[in-house]
């Protein structure tokens, strides 16, 4: 960002403007005129410095190319083996994939359901759920499904726990590397790849931008 701008407290002893143009800092609730900011600027709370508003430059363009980029690698990056485990003459080759039917079978069905639900169903979903949205912003007759979609979408994203399940795998390589001879798969590089492209889709998929694309009447005024 080139410039950081803040927003403005609003005076309680003077009549409150429309709600359109307030906004409430998330962190400590501090009531504010909605700031105006332009492209590459950020707007914060002037009492916590909590990011309000950003506006960051083709953020429809450089979402939707981050959003497909993603959905390539989910495939490679669950199923193709992220680990080759060679113990006293026997192989063994690991994917994601691989360990939920592991789990599974070895009576953790539990366990085997919640790595399934957390580790490739709901990162699967969010996915999809920020590809359709950023689909649905160029057609106004789309954003009414696109609400809901990325209302869906940030109830599930505190179920994805792709980094967490990285550093299970971290974890292993590091307790079995003086046990057995280990090589690393194109599914680990896939799994990295995928899980770097989900952050950075977050991060570049300003929420700000999103509801004010999806609010917009006229499709020539969103800002996207």
């Amino acid at each position: 960002m080139t410039h950081q701008d803040s927003g403005q407290p609003v005076d309680a002893r003077q009549a409150l403007p429309p709600l359109k143009d307030l906004i409430a800092c998330h962190e400590c609730d501090l009531l504010m005129h909605h700031p105006h900011v332009g492209e590459e600027q950020k707007a914060s709370c002037p009492r916590c410095g909590y990011e309000l508003v950003v506006h960051r430059a083709q953020m429809h363009r450089r979402a939707l190319a981050l959003a497909l980029t993603a959905l390539l690698l989910f495939i490679p990056a669950n199923f193709l083996p992220i680990l080759t485990l060679n113990l006293l003459g026997q192989n063994a080759v690991d994917t994601v994939w691989g360990g939920v039917v592991g789990l599974y079978h070895s009576d953790m069905k539990f366990v085997a359901a919640v790595v399934f639900l957390c580790s490739m169903l709901i990162p699967l979903l969010k996915l999809l759920c920020q590809f359709f949205v950023l689909l649905s912003l160029p057609f106004p007759t789309l954003r009414p499904q696109g609400i809901k979609l990325y209302r869906a979408y940030h109830h599930l994203r505190e179920w994805g726990m792709l980094e967490i399940y990285l550093f299970g795998i971290l974890v292993s390589i590091v307790k079995l590397v003086d046990l057995a001879d280990l090589h690393l798969g194109v599914g680990m590089v896939c799994f990295i790849a995928l899980m770097l492209a989900q952050v950075w889709l977050e991060v570049t998929m300003s929420p700000h931008q999103v509801w004010d694309a999806l609010s917009e009447e006229d499709d020539n005024h969103a800002r996207t």
